[in-house]
């Protein structure tokens, strides 16, 4: 074989190395955030919610009474005794709200004020590394840890709600009977819409990390930011701009138990999550561009 055929048939050495060094950057940003203890910390406490909310019912209902509520969002927790699969989606609507996000913002707003406070951040720059590549390896590892953290609360809730309560055959929202297996669908379903609902405060906590050096700031503005959207999605006077709120739509993820499903407000609050995703992504890439960097 001639060098001209042997080179048409490899990969250009160049762009194999390159491909190698994001994956591998990307493996250990990875490795790193889920070795750390605050981490672990965050997603045991996730975890635990659906065990509270799981044995809170069971000790409700130990008389034989039901709990109150009605047919959709947080209200799932009504269905709870008749199928341990509401329990999945009872455990996300009530970790949705809090929980869930205040993790991310922990998460991504100590992705890159984290490493300029450890003094880390330079080394993580040197070549071939460039600053946008290790922006989109923080921003893929924190929506990973968006996807890992949501699929916690989802099998403890599954787990928790097999040991509890019965499972089987369930109703919608709407009042039709959907089987098992089509009902552990829509929970995967519901997992993956949950932890796209938070992709607007991961870029919005990833372009707070980029704008001062210490971790705890970053961290404390990205939750404080997102308890301030919560109240002000609760003041009627607000009506107008609510829609506009990252979380205004979170709980639309109860529209795929209906039957059929309503996709209105599904398709309003993924679109929003875009929206904020490359708003204060790209905020996050200017800012992280023109910063200097000195740790």
């Amino acid at each position: 074989m001639s060098q001209a055929e042997a080179g048409v048939l490899s990969p250009p050495p160049a762009r194999g190395r390159r491909t190698t060094f994001r994956a591998t950057l990307f493996r250990n940003e990875l490795l790193t955030t889920f070795r750390r203890w605050r981490t672990l910390a965050l997603l045991a406490v996730l975890a635990a919610v659906p065990i509270l909310v799981g044995i809170a019912v069971k000790i409700e209902t130990g008389d034989g009474s039901s709990t109150g509520g009605g047919g959709g969002g947080p209200a799932f927790i009504s269905q709870i005794t008749n199928n341990g699969l509401f329990l999945v989606f009872t455990a996300l609507a009530a970790t949705l709200p809090f929980f869930l996000p205040m993790s991310i913002g922990v998460i991504a707003g100590d992705a890159i004020a984290g490493e300029a406070n450890a003094g880390t951040l330079r080394y993580l720059l040197v070549a071939p590394a460039g600053r946008t590549r290790l922006l989109l390896t923080k921003y893929t590892t924190v929506m990973t840890f968006c996807l890992v953290a949501t699929l916690v609360v989802a099998l403890s809730a599954l787990a928790v709600g097999a040991v509890l309560f019965p499972l089987g055959d369930l109703t919608t929202i709407s009042g039709t009977r959907i089987t098992f297996a089509e009902g552990l669908g829509r929970a995967l379903l519901i997992a993956l819409v949950v932890a796209a609902s938070l992709t607007g405060i991961a870029a919005l906590g990833l372009f707070i990390s980029t704008l001062t050096n210490s971790g705890i700031a970053a961290m404390a503005t990205t939750v404080g930011l997102l308890i301030t959207v919560q109240i002000l999605d609760q003041i009627p006077q607000l009506h107008a701009l609510q829609p506009y709120f990252f979380s205004h739509y979170w709980l639309s993820f109860a529209d795929l138990m209906r039957e059929p499903v309503y996709w209105d407000d599904l398709v309003k609050n993924l679109g929003l999550q875009a929206l904020y995703a490359a708003v204060f992504g790209s905020a996050a890439w200017a800012r992280f561009m023109a910063k200097d960097i000195t740790a």
